[in-house]
């Protein structure tokens, strides 16, 4: 069996939704008592958000290629970034290790595909809504095509993920407003949508949402899985 390294705590709350999923899907393929080998470098992330809304990528990457470095020296056979927003420096990372990294657009890029979608709507932090680096890679490998929402309903999907969902707060209200943003989204032509930062589906479930939900946090622990046994 293969080892993950793992590149956690941005934040805690999904990475253990990740640990969860990943064992369990060790677990129900091979039987009995298995459980998935894992080393796991944590990120504080105050320091992390501090950073990113300082616009210090650089330093972030450098934090995370550090990170990478630890995990490969640990026994890691390939790296798993528990978050969206980071892969915006997923190539610093690549270039700090000889193993390879398991960028979180592959596989959600290879289910949406398999769903014969060709324009969905992205739901994550400002960064990711707003910035390239995750649409593009989803269009240039995949030929998904991304909606994101306008201005004010991207100020309060942020809003919700970093001032209750990192803390693990779960609130109904919020839940309406996602909701809300959904089905604008579906108004202006979204085939489906796209959980795109790791906490949003402590917030949205599949029975909530008029439209198909693609969970990044859960695809990307399901392609770990595959990995790990191949």
């Amino acid at each position: 069996m293969k080892t993950i390294g793992m590149i956690g705590g941005m934040g805690w709350e999904s990475s253990a939704l990740y640990y969860a999923a990943i064992n369990r899907g060790v677990r129900d393929a091979l039987g009995g008592n298995h459980s998935a080998q894992v080393v796991l470098d944590s990120c504080n992330f105050a320091v992390v958000e501090h950073l990113q809304h300082d616009g210090e990528w650089e330093r972030l990457g450098q934090m995370l290629a550090a990170s990478a470095r630890r995990l490969e020296a640990a026994g890691a056979d390939f790296l798993l970034l528990c978050t969206n927003t980071m892969h915006k420096v997923a190539p610093q990372i690549e270039a700090a290790t000889t193993i390879p990294l398991l960028h979180i657009a592959d596989p959600l890029g290879k289910v949406i595909h398999a769903a014969g979608l060709t324009q969905v709507g992205l739901l994550g932090t400002a960064f990711t809504m707003e910035q390239d680096f995750l649409k593009d890679r989803l269009a240039q490998e995949h030929g998904i095509a991304c909606l994101v929402p306008d201005a004010e309903d991207r100020a309060t999907v942020h809003r919700v993920i970093y001032e209750e969902l990192l803390r693990g707060d779960v609130f109904e209200d919020s839940r309406d407003s996602y909701l809300a943003v959904v089905r604008r989204l579906a108004d202006s032509g979204a085939q489906g949508i796209i959980l795109g930062c790791t906490e949003i589906g402590m917030l949205l479930k599949q029975e909530d949402s008029p439209l198909p939900l693609f969970d990044t946090t859960a695809l990307h622990a399901a392609a770990a899985v595959d990995a790990v046994l191949a």
